[in-house]
């Protein structure tokens, strides 16, 4: 059976009672990056969510007093109990401890991740059972625009190949996609035996937008058979994928037969349900009610393959009244998404138990 999550801040606000108010019943989760102080409003998360760590170098990460990294177990401990006392259960990481240097294949890369290592420890401890990571060298997702109109004037990011500001690796470093695959296989080597003794699936997110490359950085995932690629490097339950939907759209006409193919492997371990329209070098975000895609289907698919795992709504437009600041990821456009997917939940599985 799927059951709907949303993506959160680490830290209690209002969109927590929100989304149990509506029907959310499980937590995915950035990891902590600051503790607001007694009183005072929650620190927002950076604009693009991967940087609160996973760009960033292992030195620029703050430590508690006891040396703690924030993925240390002690840190989850304490976020999954601050979901617990909201009555949200918490399912999955969306952010990671700094990885750049495995991507990159430099220096550094063994230090990386052996805090991945200590992340997936701890997570198996709590019983988190997913993570959710890219393999996205020198940039995270990427948009063009976060002021596109939509519907009644809604806005939603969209995505302009021709309006890419010019991208670089690192001086002295050059990457090309096999040294990529080979940086990803090495990642994979090292991660997979650890993720499988604590219980956790790694569930790789496709890059953002699906291209073979931004400028000069190569990207690994630009079509379906690269994935199923990924998945042949390590033929283990615990190597996984994120299906989201918004990536995969823009690299099949045949979404639902894209979910039959990977969850009849078992392969699918957290899904992003949305919807885009356009192609890979331009395209923009949709309400989940207006897209090209047939997400009723997209769910009977998921049923086909007794998919039991979270999903989660995701890229919303942003609504009249609201502050633009985190695009994609705005209150009233998460609401409307998760009334929405219930009732197409509804039709599929039928009206759940009473609570």
């Amino acid at each position: 059976m799927i059951e709907i999550a949303e993506l959160f801040v680490p830290y209690p606000s209002d969109l927590w009672t929100l989304a149990v108010q509506v029907g959310v019943s499980h937590a995915v989760t950035v990891l902590p990056y600051e503790a607001p102080a007694p009183g005072r409003p929650v620190p927002a998360a950076p604009r693009s969510w991967e940087r609160i760590h996973g760009n960033r170098p292992l030195a620029d990460i703050a430590r508690d007093a006891d040396g703690h990294y924030p993925w240390d177990y002690a840190a989850l401990a304490a976020v999954q109990a601050r979901y617990a006392a909201a009555g949200l259960r918490l399912g999955v990481i969306e952010s990671s401890p700094p990885m750049e240097r495995v991507r990159l294949g430099v220096d550094g890369r063994d230090e990386e991740i052996e805090q991945i290592q200590v992340m997936l420890r701890a997570m198996g401890r709590l019983g988190i059972g997913a993570w959710c990571y890219n393999f996205m060298a020198g940039a995270s997702w990427g948009r063009t625009s976060t002021t596109t109109p939509a519907r009644g004037g809604a806005l939603v990011t969209a995505f302009d190949q021709s309006q890419v500001p010019p991208l670089s690796l690192p001086a002295g470093v050059s990457l090309t996609h096999a040294q990529l695959w080979d940086n990803f296989k090495y990642f994979l080597e090292r991660v997979i035996p650890v993720a499988e003794a604590a219980g956790v699936r790694l569930a790789l997110h496709p890059d953002d937008p699906p291209l073979s490359a931004m400028g000069p950085v190569p990207r690994l995932f630009s079509a379906v058979e690269h994935f199923q690629k990924a998945l042949d490097l390590a033929p283990s339950p615990a190597n996984a994928l994120t299906l989201c939907q918004g990536n995969f759209a823009l690299l099949t006409d045949d979404l639902p037969g894209v979910i039959e193919h990977f969850g009849s492997q078992r392969r699918i371990a957290f899904v992003h349900f949305r919807d885009v329209r356009g192609t890979p070098a331009r395209f923009e975000e949709t309400f989940h009610d207006l897209g090209p895609t047939d997400l009723l289907a997209c769910l009977r698919a998921y049923r086909a393959v007794d998919y039991q795992g979270l999903l989660r709504p995701d890229h919303v437009p942003t609504l009249a009244g609201e502050d633009n600041a985190s695009p994609g990821y705005a209150t009233l456009g998460r609401l409307f998404a998760v009334g929405y997917i219930r009732g197409l939940c509804e039709s599929v599985y039928g009206r759940p138990p009473a609570a």
